[in-house]
């Protein structure tokens, strides 16, 4: 299996925070997700931060960026549809215990510009405490 890095995009089962809430375990489907940073902790652990690409307009009150068509197409995704990815929720999980990462679900991966950009947008909304972490692990 290829090991998931910074700026990945991966088939990955992700459990939006919505469902989390309802008391899902479990995503309803596998969908292109983005993974936005890895790091490794004190621990060794490898941490992994996924974030939902969705090709539904995201309502209003939701933070999303969209995915220009040259991003779509280095990600591996459908560069005729408009995609967004949501930053104000997120997936976090450890590699080493994942049982969410489909090993050959790989699909491309995100410029470094973008990602940042993303990231920019991540940390703003966690700042302002909108952010929506689902944990994906025990600890």
């Amino acid at each position: 299996m290829k090991r998931p890095q910074k700026g990945d995009v991966w088939h990955y089962d992700y459990l939006w925070h919505r469902e989390h809430e309802a008391g899902q375990e479990n995503a309803r489907k596998s969908r292109p997700t983005a993974l936005v940073t890895t790091f490794m902790d004190k621990s060794g652990r490898t941490n992994l931060f996924w974030l939902p690409i969705t090709s539904k307009r995201p309502q209003e009150d939701r933070v999303a960026i969209e995915i220009p068509q040259i991003e779509r197409r280095r990600a591996g995704l459908a560069s005729d549809l408009p995609l967004w990815v949501m930053a104000d929720e997120y997936n976090h999980e450890f590699l080493e215990t994942s049982f969410y990462i489909d090993p050959n679900g790989y699909c491309g991966a995100f410029s470094m510009p973008f990602i940042h950009r993303v990231l920019e947008v991540l940390i703003e909304v966690g700042k302002k405490g909108q952010l929506d972490i689902v944990k994906r692990h025990d600890d």
